[in-house]
């Protein structure tokens, strides 16, 4: 890997980017739900992707689950998280860090409850050639 894709994905990590919900439209993301992807580089059966999520007030991602390890530092407004149960486990507000792990049993969602956008830089570690997110049923509860 190059040595400035090497510090770009070291400076990301210990800047403590965590786990945002990530929005490849799951189950479906709520209307302007964006993302734009800054960096993406591959080292070895991992690609790596810097990506800022944009959720505007009233919208969430949808119900989605991650392939891999995704880190995700909120830079503005208040991210409510919740798990498959409907359970929040957590609201995340700017200058926090979130991780969201890997697999089926992690189906969440997030969503934006306040009157400002929700920006978020996500670090996506996924194994190589992965969606950004694999959408997931809706569970039929409303996130409290």
């Amino acid at each position: 890997m190059p040595k400035v894709l090497r510090a770009a994905a070291i400076g990301a990590v210990s800047a403590g980017l965590t786990l945002a919900p990530s929005v490849a439209q799951a189950t479906p993301g709520g209307p302007g739900v964006t993302g734009k992807t800054l960096a993406q580089w591959t080292t070895g059966r991992w690609d790596y992707s810097l990506r800022e999520i944009t959720i505007p007030p009233g919208q969430g991602t949808g119900w989605h689950y991650h392939d891999g390890y995704l880190y995700a530092y909120v830079k503005q407004g208040t991210l409510s998280h919740f798990n498959a149960t409907c359970a929040s486990d957590g609201v995340y507000e700017k200058g926090d860090y979130l991780k969201e792990p890997p697999g089926t049993e992690h189906v969440h969602i997030g969503q934006n409850r306040g009157a400002v956008n929700v920006v978020l830089e996500v670090l996506y570690v996924l194994p190589h050639g992965a969606p950004f997110a694999e959408d997931a049923p809706d569970p039929g509860c409303e996130p409290k």
